[in-house]
């Protein structure tokens, strides 16, 4: 992947990492796993076209409770 030989927020050094990613749609939320680019000394993430795509169709489904196809791993409460 790797489209930037150094960040482009500070210039630091680029390495592929796999990353979780935690995506939120009204009150529904998802943690997957992927690969992006990582500035090693400011921690910027990159990534592909292709997995911001998916970021937002995810996102949609998670709006409209469409989560039919997600695996629930607990569950999530606000302290007041």
């Amino acid at each position: 992947m790797i489209p930037f030989e150094k960040c482009p927020i500070c210039g630091g050094k680029i390495v592929q990492k796999e990353v979780e990613k935690v995506l939120r749609g009204a009150t529904n939320t998802a943690i997957l796993k992927v690969k992006a680019d990582v500035c090693q000394h400011c921690g910027e993430r990159l990534y592909s076209q292709e997995d911001v795509r998916r970021f937002e169709q995810i996102r949609k489904k998670l709006k409209f409770s469409e989560t039919a196809d997600f695996k629930p791993i607990g569950q999530t409460f606000q302290v007041v």
